[in-house]
């Protein structure tokens, strides 16, 4: 009975599962960033390389 119940109350997976899942999400939102500004950035070279 004692085990069954330190296996109710162990959370350590859980919590691992949700530190992975909000490190997944924070990736994803840093490439969408990042691929958005690394356009904007080509463009901007693109131009003063044209201007110059």
């Amino acid at each position: 009975m004692m085990h069954f119940r330190k296996m109710i109350k162990n959370n350590k997976g859980a919590t691992a599962i949700e530190y992975g899942l909000i490190a997944a999400l924070i990736a994803v939102a840093a490439i969408t960033a990042m691929s958005s500004m690394g356009s904007k950035l080509t463009n901007t070279f693109n131009n003063v390389g044209n201007k110059l």
